[in-house]
């Protein structure tokens, strides 16, 4: 997409949305808007409307950022197919204030809340179903956090000798796999995969 299509883009924004709009970032060839938390409803809403025409919510994800104190990016990609282009609109927050909810202007994003939901611990505020998607029921914690342990959980799976579901510590077996901790620079014992290949 041209650059002069995004900046006319971000200066139509940064006029009508003036201080709700934070931050306005060009990257890899795509425009990012950071705004308000509190006016996401309202923005959403108006980017959806002439002149703007993005119909379509492609996706809403998440990031976590650990050492901020809002810790979470939440993250809008829309898509005007009218226009051939593409948006990222960001809010923050954190583990407690909760987001308001854009099921009401995009109903699609339901789902993409419950998920943000399950995998971060984010809050939207006025979703009706908020409740975990992916993981099992009871499931404590949220995968996508980078403080979320890799060890210490369990697992659940089926089990077709047992003919039923079982629940086990979660293991990370790495049996095809051969730890000496030595350097290859500082070389090793045994020949390395790949270098079998390379003639004497």
């Amino acid at each position: 997409m041209s650059n002069e299509k995004l900046q006319t883009l971000a200066e139509r924004a940064q006029a009508e949305f003036k201080e709700a709009i934070l931050e306005t970032k060009f990257a890899f060839g795509e425009l990012t808007l950071t705004v308000s938390r509190e006016r996401i409803v309202e923005i959403l809403s108006k980017l959806k409307q002439e002149p703007y025409r993005f119909h379509q919510l492609i996706d809403l994800c998440g990031a976590d950022y650990p050492k901020r104190a809002e810790r979470f990016d939440v993250v809008y990609h829309l898509l005007s197919l009218n226009h051939n282009v593409r948006l990222r609109v960001k809010v923050t927050t954190d583990e407690i204030v909760p987001v308001p909810s854009v099921r009401s202007v995009y109903p699609n994003a339901d789902w993409y809340e419950r998920e943000a939901f399950d995998m971060y611990g984010m809050l939207f505020s006025g979703h009706p179903d908020l409740r975990r998607l992916l993981t099992d029921y009871g499931f404590s914690g949220y995968p996508l956090r980078k403080d979320f342990p890799m060890t210490g959980h369990v697992e659940v799976r089926y089990d077709e000798e047992q003919k039923r579901v079982v629940y086990e510590p979660v293991k990370l077996t790495q049996e095809y796999r051969k730890f000496d901790f030595l350097s290859p620079w500082e070389g090793a014992s045994y020949v390395l995969p790949g270098d079998d290949k390379a003639k004497p």
